[in-house]
């Protein structure tokens, strides 16, 4: 006899199950026009061209879950049990109907194949399921929720497989088919069915059972956390799309703060918790959670935009699902430093730090919920050119012994603008950042200039607060000086101002006709300390026989992936001993002053951000904690008083550390 498999058998009324099945497909599609409604509703901030790199992480990261291994294995095998499971069964069950309908191609060998796959798959989602529950609710992972939600989600696909198996054994007990075997789960389970009659009595009632389950699972999908199999798709070809630049003019017409990219990344959000560990604002204590944004900014779009949202007790139902400890409060956005480790471990590429972004984009419009020291630096550069200072005439004060070259006393830039940038030009610590970097210029022989008092803000801090029309003020300020000038080769002594002008500045660029765009290069100190060192232009002097650690920069590492140069230059350095903190590269933790932080208040915390970091400098035994950014240079300095270290450990900036091997930080200028 030819093993094959009798579809439907002993089941009367088959029409019902296919009238379920149209009802069930019918709430599924009603739920993902939900969500898509949801979507379109968002700001329209790009195209979407074929990408093959998009196919590539939908393969890579989708697929094989790349990312979700990434740091914990057992979560990645976990998901990929399940996945792999979910979607085997779901193509078995899309094979069995082709063969019912359309042609009748599941028997013999084939059939004895798909047979044992299906037994595989099946065992593959449920051992997936209980690995699930037990680091949930046994082990406790932290970043892991328990809600009823996460919980009726487990049980009901559970339920699925299980009864599914249950009935596959109560066939073969009745049967008895010689290839039984080769469906081993269900063979297993007919030993339990002694009596084939007493099988065959229940078999077309948990037949149905299992039906149910199934088709009711169907239309659930988009209603609960499942929909992130539709969503994560999406968000993960997303990723690498640029976004298109809306000026704040055209963007005022906007009802919407968020892109639709943004609103995709939400429903790709499975609240995994990953963002949560990493969050430097969560692990110092702070009332912020990246995951808590998401799901506060899903619910209020679906509040916002669902069909339903006019009838009471949708918004109860939304309401309801979440904790007192949920409960986000906008103001908490403040908190986010933008540092973009949320982003670097997501699993689907949720860009939560763009959102936040967005998000505080609208309370800037509306005037609330902002922090009183904040708000008056956004006035001061408005009104100064930058956020310090109520006055334009200390801009240039650190460079008035060097005698530097002011290019906008000429009539055009001859060599490198040394773009100093606010921080580095107004902070006394930081000031000797610029000093050092402009003696080691002079001592290379590097032609370069600043635009003295002229300089203005290159806008970070407008960008990164969601005040976009001040953004725009002060890019086109810098831009028109550039032109002026005619200055196409800038270096930066903030990694801020090295993304604002290397990532920012052209998506705005693009959008003006070719003439009246200005294009110029850009890098930041760290890159042209390691150009001069490798051709030999500075000399690094004695071996100083020093340990020394080095604090990655969020803006310098994350987000523009400039790991290696600095350290290079470090390594140059003779006698110089180099030790990693804990945390280093893309999992370095963040100082707390990005995201215009420094510009706020002492936020509620359990412990600063930068006193984690100096700590763990301090465990490295390192004499000497370098960093590359000035903001870093004066959280950590702080931190450094804070905590009592002043006599074992010293915070230097790359370029004061480089100087002082050089013997030029006493402003001694070797030739």
């Amino acid at each position: 006899m030819i093993p094959s498999r009798t579809s439907y058998w002993l089941i009367q009324h088959v029409w019902v199950f296919y009238l379920l099945a149209a009802v069930a497909v019918g709430v599924f599609l009603f739920g993902v026009i939900i969500h898509v409604s949801v979507w379109i509703k968002g700001i329209r901030r790009q195209t979407i061209p074929f990408s093959w790199r998009g196919i590539s992480n939908l393969f890579l990261d989708g697929l094989l879950g790349r990312r979700i291994f990434r740091g914990d294995i057992a979560a990645g095998t976990m998901h990929i049990l399940i996945m792999w499971g979910f979607l085997g069964l779901f193509v078995g069950t899309v094979l069995i109907s082709v063969d019912y309908w359309l042609y009748h191609f599941l028997s013999g060998f084939f059939y004895i194949w798909y047979s044992t796959c299906l037994e595989i798959l099946g065992l593959m989602l449920m051992i997936g399921l209980v690995w699930s529950l037990i680091r949930r609710y046994i082990q406790r992972v932290p970043r892991l929720e328990r809600r009823i939600e996460d919980l009726t989600v487990v049980i009901w696909l559970f339920a699925v497989v299980l009864s599914g198996f249950v009935v596959e054994g109560l066939r073969l007990a009745n049967q008895s088919p010689e290839w039984a075997k080769w469906s081993f789960a269900g063979h297993w389970l007919s030993f339990l069915f002694t009596q084939p009659q007493g099988a065959l009595s229940i078999y077309p009632y948990l037949w149905w059972v299992h039906a149910l389950l199934s088709l009711g699972l169907i239309a659930y999908i988009p209603f609960c956390k499942l929909f992130h199999m539709l969503g994560a798709p999406a968000s993960i070809y997303l990723e690498n799309q640029p976004l298109q630049a809306i000026l704040a003019e055209s963007r005022a017409q906007d009802k919407e703060v968020f892109s639709y990219r943004d609103m995709i990344f939400f429903d790709a959000c499975t609240s995994c918790g990953r963002c949560v560990e990493v969050c430097p604002s969560s692990g110092a204590g702070e009332p912020f959670s990246p995951r808590d944004f998401i799901v506060w900014a899903r619910d209020n779009l679906l509040m916002k935009y669902h069909p339903l949202n006019h009838f009471n007790w949708f918004e109860n139902w939304i309401t309801r699902r979440h904790t007192k400890e949920q409960v986000f409060e906008p103001q908490k956005i403040w908190h986010c430093t933008t540092c973009k480790a949320c982003l670097d471990v997501c699993p689907v590429y949720v860009a939560t730090p763009d959102a936040i972004q967005q998000a505080r984009s609208k309370l800037v419009e509306e005037g609330t919920h902002m922090p009183p020291l904040l708000t008056q630096s956004l006035k001061n550069l408005y009104k100064y050119n930058n956020p310090w200072e109520a006055t334009k005439k200390k801009r240039a004060q650190w460079s008035r012994d060097l005698e530097i070259p002011d290019i906008s006393q000429s009539k055009e830039a001859e060599g490198l603008c040394y773009f100093v940038g606010c921080t580095t030009s107004m902070d006394i610590r930081a000031q000797e950042l610029a000093r050092s970097f402009a003696r080691i210029l002079k001592y290379g022989r590097v032609p370069f200039g600043t635009l003295g008092k002229r300089e203005p803000c290159c806008g970070d801090i407008a960008r990164r607060v969601g005040e976009d029309g001040l953004f725009e003020k002060q890019m086109e300020d810098c831009i028109e000086l550039f032109r002026r000038y005619g200055i196409r080769d800038v270096v930066t002594s903030s990694p801020h101002c090295f993304h604002t002008f290397r990532n920012e500045y052209p998506a705005f660029q693009a959008l003006k006709p070719p003439e009246e765009q200005v294009e110029f290069r850009v890098r930041h100190y760290t890159q042209l300390l390691r150009e001069l060192v490798a051709a030999g232009s500075l000399k690094l002097g004695k071996p100083l026989n020093i340990k020394v650690t080095y604090h990655d920069p969020c803006y310098l590492g994350r987000h523009n992936q400039i790991y290696d140069v600095p350290r290079e230059v470090i390594a140059a350095i003779p006698g110089v001993q180099m030790v990693e903190m804990a945390h280093n590269r893309a999992d370095s933790l963040c100082c707390g002053g990005g995201g215009d932080r420094i510009w706020q208040e002492d936020l509620d915390a359990d412990v600063k951000m930068s006193e984690i970091r100096i700590r763990e400098a301090e465990d490295t035994g390192a004499e000497i904690l370098i960093t590359a950014c000035p903001l870093c240079l004066i959280m950590l300095e702080d931190a450094r008083k804070t905590t009592g270290l002043e006599d074992s450990l010293r915070v230097m900036d790359l370029n004061e550390l480089v100087a002082m091997v050089m013997g030029l930080d006493g402003g001694g200028e070797q030739e």
